[in-house]
């Protein structure tokens, strides 16, 4: 797995640019986005399991992880911006797009700026259940979730916020209470592929369900017995998955 870091043509979104790892594959490639708050280090396991078959990204937006960002943090429409910036100085061209938690609502809106860009979407664990849209709402499930994550995510995550520091990781948690993604998702015209662990207490079935029925050619699928992080959990196993949806 190779650890590139792209400079942007944009310098306010990124002034050093963007770090990503990737693996060789067939294309069009897959590129995945993180979630609120946190690095692509969850998602790392889930990329290296693709060497060989599907040429693979995963990018550290704006100011997580490896990649630098603006003084001033970024919110969903520049992240979204970053992210087809990125894309355009990779030299992609037309990608598939995996989102994890708020990264599924940068997916989503970077569909929205560049739909001729984007072959698929694959959407897990989707955020944010409006039944639950408050600071307080996400804190408790997000408690209730992380008993049913495995050992081994809680200190790459605490890792991930305290890089990220409190002012820009909260206002990402901000950003996904705040955008309303259910309003875009039937203006989303290509095949996408819903996921949701069976024990993600912060994405429950019903809401997840909904998410499907906005998109024109959505799908469901529920993995057994997984919490919210399903590339953490089982990056080989969903990684067929993944690859037979971007084939089918």
């Amino acid at each position: 797995m190779q650890r590139t870091r792209i400079v942007l043509q944009r310098p306010d979104l990124s002034p050093d640019g963007l770090v990503a790892w990737h693996v060789g594959g067939s294309r069009p490639p897959l590129v995945c986005v993180h979630g609120a708050g946190v690095s692509s280090r969850e998602l790392l396991p889930f990329v290296a399991g693709r060497s060989g078959i599907r040429e693979t990204w995963a990018v550290d937006l704006p100011g997580f992880g490896s990649s630098s960002g603006p003084r001033r943090p970024l919110d969903l429409d520049g992240l979204a911006q970053a992210v087809e910036a990125w894309r355009d100085a990779a030299g992609l061209g037309e990608v598939s797009l995996l989102g994890c938690s708020f990264g599924c609502q940068v997916a989503v809106e970077a569909a929205l700026r560049a739909p001729e860009k984007v072959r698929g979407l694959v959407l897990v664990g989707p955020t944010t259940d409006p039944r639950a849209r408050s600071a307080v709402g996400q804190l408790r499930r997000w408690l209730r979730n992380s008993r049913h994550e495995p050992r081994g995510l809680a200190p790459l995550t605490f890792r991930d916020y305290r890089e990220a520091g409190f002012r820009r990781a909260m206002s990402s948690f901000a950003e996904s209470i705040r955008d309303r993604v259910e309003d875009k998702l039937p203006a989303i015209d290509v095949p996408v592929l819903v996921v949701r662990g069976e024990h993600d207490a912060l994405v429950p079935h019903g809401w997840a369900r909904r998410v499907t029925s906005s998109l024109p050619r959505g799908r469901l699928v529920t993995w057994p017995g997984a919490a919210h992080m399903v590339p953490y959990s089982a990056p080989r196993e969903f990684g067929d998955l993944v690859e037979e949806f971007l084939t089918g």
